[in-house]
């Protein structure tokens, strides 16, 4: 078993309840982790015996692209597609963070992380 992580993919987005979220947009880092047996890779050493983080990266950015209100239905799009998508990966844990987030006080970010395993 092994872990491909990529970690925060700084993305500008519009996701938010407010009114004012969806029109200005704020930054977002995400984070994903997925899980694998990349045996054969280690062996081969060629790409298609291993999880292209490129793709992964591909995923974050169109399904940023895509407003919400809320971090958790983003997240959970993220994981839906890395599953469909993805046929050996047998777990991933996706973090969505607002940076700023508009609340009263000094809050640096807000993360929602979910973790779905295949089957």
């Amino acid at each position: 078993m092994g872990k491909i992580t990529v970690s925060n993919i700084r993305v500008y987005a519009y996701h938010g309840c407010l009114k004012e979220e969806g029109v200005i947009g704020g930054d977002y880092l995400v984070t994903v982790e997925i899980f694998s047996d990349l045996q054969k890779a280690s062996i081969s050493d060629n790409l298609e015996d291993t999880l292209d983080y490129v793709f992964i990266n591909r995923i974050v950015k169109e399904e940023m692209r895509i407003s919400s209100k809320l971090l958790e239905h983003v997240a959970k799009r993220m994981l839906d597609r890395i599953f469909d998508e993805m046929e050996t990966v047998t777990k991933a844990v996706v973090s969505v963070s607002k940076m700023n987030p508009p609340i009263d006080g000094d809050v640096e970010m807000v993360t929602v992380t979910l973790k779905e395993k295949r089957g």
